[in-house]
């Protein structure tokens, strides 16, 4: 077992202690925030201190952190105080350079939509233009700001409801739903680091079930102790609501492919128990779970 390094976040310095916090806790979604000053000057910059905390009411929440060098405020947070308004535009993979340069620490008054070439929309709302770019864009209303201190780096919690969606139509799916592999988002990990939810990083995992999984706990010890199966095929298999019957371990014996791996390994049933586990671990690859576990606790039954 490997070491375990502790730290105590109070006795090292802020800028470590950020570098920790973000490459840990990642990948975080990004708040494409356009926000505007009473003098008309829009501002747009984006923020990984961000999600969704509820849909009734609508609520996301973004931090807008200070500066960890010169404990400045940021122009989005400054404009926010000023009037209470944002848009946040999702950003996916096409526009994720372009929304990375529109980070530059620009002086206040300069248009980052310029900047960064991104298209400028009219919001219907609230004053602060969407990005045309944006796969979804939200309009919101901020209803409070909390700043949660006066130091380098504290952040500014913006909790902004929403009052208005915007989806490009392109990313639904048949049933008019957003389409996780139509709409390849991007997320900021530490450092320079994003990562795209697109191709094999997407993988789908069932649903906890209403009525109540049977838990790793009630697997048999075979299966909870396989050197085959991982932690991630375990908890599959306790999802599942109940073990297979008797009956079912019995005939899933005649199945062929059991077959022919018995009479291979004949004489030799802690192989063919290996390499049944091995098997099962290939149905759960292919979402078959409840024939995996019948599949472990017919060899459970070679002893």
């Amino acid at each position: 077992m490997s070491a375990i390094k502790t730290i105590d976040p109070t006795v090292i310095p802020q800028p470590e202690l950020h570098a920790y916090l973000l490459s840990a806790v990642a990948p975080r979604p990004i708040c494409f925030a356009s926000t505007i000053d009473p003098a008309g000057n829009v501002n747009l910059s984006p923020f990984s201190f961000f999600n969704v905390f509820s849909s009734n009411p609508p609520v996301m929440i973004f931090s807008p952190s200070r500066s960890g060098r010169d404990n400045s405020l940021k122009h989005s947070h400054q404009n926010i105080k000023e009037i209470p308004e944002v848009v946040i535009n999702i950003v996916d993979y096409p526009i994720v350079e372009q929304m990375s340069l529109s980070s530059t620490a620009y002086e206040k008054g300069v248009n980052e939509f310029i900047k960064s070439g991104l298209t400028q929309v009219a919001s219907e709302k609230v004053k602060p233009p969407r990005v045309a770019e944006a796969p979804v864009s939200f309009e919101c209303s901020v209803q409070q700001v909390i700043e949660l201190a006066d130091t380098p780096g504290a952040g500014n919690l913006i909790l902004a409801k929403v009052e208005l969606i915007h989806i490009n139509e392109k990313y639904l799916d048949e049933h008019g739903n957003l389409d996780p592999l139509k709409l390849d988002l991007v997320g900021r990990m530490g450092g320079s680091w994003y990562t795209r939810a697109s191709g094999n990083s997407l993988f789908e995992i069932p649903k906890p079930l209403r009525s109540k999984g049977i838990g790793v706990d009630q697997l048999p010890e075979s299966v909870q102790n396989s050197t085959v199966l991982t932690g991630n095929n375990l908890g599959r298999l306790g999802n599942l609501e109940k073990l297979p019957t008797p009956k079912q371990v019995e005939q899933i014996g005649l199945d062929d492919e059991i077959r022919m791996l018995s009479k291979k390994m004949e004489g030799n049933p802690e192989k063919l128990k290996k390499e049944l586990h091995w098997l099962s671990r290939q149905m759960l690859k292919d979402n078959d779970t409840e024939k995996a576990l019948t599949v472990l606790m017919y060899a459970e039954k070679l002893g």
